[in-house]
């Protein structure tokens, strides 16, 4: 059986429906969140930090 649970610690800035909700839960822009992800990588807690500043 395939394992198909998430690693709620990371943002997949690939995958709309993880940016859609990182951009809904900081109050920021798709595309912001997309930076985020790249300049900090998908540490989930680094991306909300990187948002926050």
């Amino acid at each position: 059986m395939p394992n198909n649970k998430q690693d709620r610690a990371k943002v997949a800035g690939g995958q709309d429906h993880e940016v859609d909700y990182a951009a809904k839960k900081s109050g920021a822009t798709k595309d912001e969140v997309k930076k985020a992800v790249k300049s900090e990588g998908n540490s989930r807690e680094a991306v909300e930090k990187k948002l926050k500043d």
